[in-house]
């Protein structure tokens, strides 16, 4: 069986112009970043606003499971689909992360005959983005500092200040670290430590952003620490949003690539799908709609976590309307939930896909809660028997949602067909799309309905410190933001060990932090790691570069 690299090399790719010029675009509409990647100018906005938008298509999945669900495989799969069926579909997803990379996951451009490409240059530096938002966050947290040593004339507290520093690598290391050592000349010294570029708040500002001015608003209202008065101090007090800004000017464009099959796909920001909202730049989803019959993108993790904050935050700040959703799942991975161990999720085991298939309905109740139609895209394993098959179809049809069998994995858009037909289909029907809760609610409202309502809990318990903080934000003016729940990926509560649909349970958040740039409260249940560590034996150990050029063990 050949690795995903291997059938990502073999790949015939098409020049970019040319990927460019099916969408309508001109030679001057693109910025070449070699013969298979370009990023496209921002004045194609201006051009194309006014034309009819495309139907929104969301990509989710069930809570996710070592098994595997196969989104990202999914919604590249079914934009390929949807070309073959005569609509001009456009994919866009999120720009992967060295860490993960280079850590335990791996590369984050699909499987099989489902993938984005050049895969090896979009799962590393690719254009350069996530360096910039580095860059630019480093630059803030140095101008924080450096204001403090040159006399602190804004009387900012040591002990308040909540902006650490980031870098795109896993460093468990660096999590916490004390600075300004060395003497009078090297700075205040003061406990701080590092994030992953991709939970830097600088990163869910760029997703958020509709342009680049926006985008400059947004960096002038990060908060990065407190006075001794209790005020907030931003980095447009620190008169650091310009310069910052400047570092992304090209970041902010969207990177177009292909497909496998030459399917048109924009891969553009990768803010965390727990710590931030999960989901690729408002900036390229909005192209991409005027662009094409169809724009396919994905939420991270499961639809507790990224569906609800991309209905919740970014169809808020983007003002999108999701025509249809596709939720992903795999009889292996609801028998994982339903109690059976990955070494045996190839045994039939009726009883337990019974129990785990509470999961999947579970999340498409979710998605009803806010009117869009949903299709099940079941991503189908050789060790699937028809009795499995019917079960689930039977489940989910007597819910009123349908269900297509996806094979894009290994037969690329042809084994994705019927989940195209079944999509168009969904992206018809009369649908009123609506929020999960009103913003004027106080914060505490917000978090309650979407712990009770999405998760399934009976009810929030709150630190008291996470209490206070709550008060103290909406003191300051920061009530009437969105909420962004932080949370395990692996359940739907906050328990990792919880599978399935848990019941009888309440959600603890203990700690609350601000992202006012970005434009939410971050609420934390449970422990979320900002800054992963390398595993045992990390990805970095099989990754190499032979004389010949090329690129072996990435994914």
């Amino acid at each position: 069986m050949k690795s995903d690299i291997e059938i990502a090399q073999e790949c015939r790719m098409a020049p970019i112009d040319q990927i460019g010029r099916s969408l309508g675009l001109s030679d001057d509409d693109l910025e070449l970043y070699g013969k298979y990647k370009a990023k496209l100018s921002l004045d194609v906005w201006s051009r194309i606003q006014n034309k009819p938008s495309g139907k929104l298509v969301l990509v989710t999945a069930i809570t996710p499971t070592p098994a595997g669900e196969g989104k990202t495989t999914t919604t590249v799969g079914l934009g390929q689909a949807l070309n073959r069926v005569g609509k001009k579909a456009i994919i866009a997803l999120r720009e992967p992360s060295l860490g993960p990379s280079f850590g335990i996951k791996g590369g984050a451009a699909g499987g099989g005959y489902a993938q984005v490409v050049p895969m090896e240059d979009i799962n590393l530096h690719f254009t350069g983005d996530i360096h910039a938002v580095t860059t630019a966050h480093n630059l803030l947290a140095a101008m924080l500092d450096n204001h403090i040593h040159q006399g602190n004339a804004l009387n900012i507290d040591p002990r308040q200040i909540v902006f650490r520093r980031v870098m795109d690598l896993n460093e468990r290391a660096l999590r916490n670290i004390v600075i300004g050592l060395g003497g009078r000349m090297d700075g205040i010294p003061r406990e701080s430590g590092f994030d992953i570029s991709v939970a830097s708040e600088i990163m869910a500002s760029l997703c958020l952003a509709t342009d680049l001015m926006d985008l400059k608003e947004r960096f002038k209202r990060i908060v990065v620490a407190y006075t001794y008065d209790g005020e907030p101090v931003t980095a447009d007090d620190l008169k650091a949003a310009g310069s910052m800004a400047l570092l992304m000017k090209d970041a902010i464009k969207p990177n177009l690539v292909q497909t496998l099959e030459n399917t048109p796909a924009f891969v553009h920001g990768g803010p965390f799908a727990n710590i931030a909202h999960g989901a690729n730049s408002i900036v390229a989803t909005q192209m991409g709609l005027k662009l094409a019959d169809y724009l396919v993108t994905e939420a991270g993790f499961g639809a507790d976590l990224g569906a609800e904050k991309f209905f919740n935050i970014v169809c808020r700040y983007g003002n999108l309307k999701p025509d249809a959703v596709v939720l992903v799942a795999t009889i292996r991975a609801l028998k994982n939930h339903g109690g059976v161990a990955k070494d045996q999720l190839g045994e039939k085991n009726m009883e337990a896909l019974g129990r785990g298939t509470e999961n999947l309905l579970k999340q498409m109740e979710n998605i009803g809660k806010f009117g869009v139609p949903v299709v099940v895209a079941l991503n189908e394993f050789p060790t699937d028997t028809s009795e499995e098959i019917e079960f689930i179809v039977s489940r989910c049809e007597s819910l009123g949602a349908e269900v297509a069998l996806s094979k894009v994995w290994a037969e690329g858009g042809a084994g994705g067909e019927e989940l195209a037909h079944k999509v168009m289909a969904a992206a018809e029907k009369p649908s009123e799309f609506k929020f999960l809760y009103d913003l004027k609610l106080p914060l505490k409202d917000k978090i309650r309905t979407v712990c009770t309502e999405i998760y399934g809990a009976d009810g929030v318990n709150y630190t008291s410190a996470a209490s206070k903080m709550l008060q103290r934000f909406e003191e300051l003016g920061y009530g009437e933001l969105p909420v962004c729940m932080a949370k395990t990926q692996y359940s739907l509560s906050d328990n990792p060990d919880l599978k399935g649909r848990p019941r009888d349970f309440e959600v603890t958040v203990r700690e609350v932090r601000l992202s006012a740039g970005a434009g939410f409260v971050v609420a934390l249940a449970g422990t979320i790691m900002t800054m992963p560590g390398l595993g045992k034996t990390p990805a970095a150990e099989k990754i190499d570069i032979l004389e010949s050029g090329e690129i072996v063990g990435l994914f």
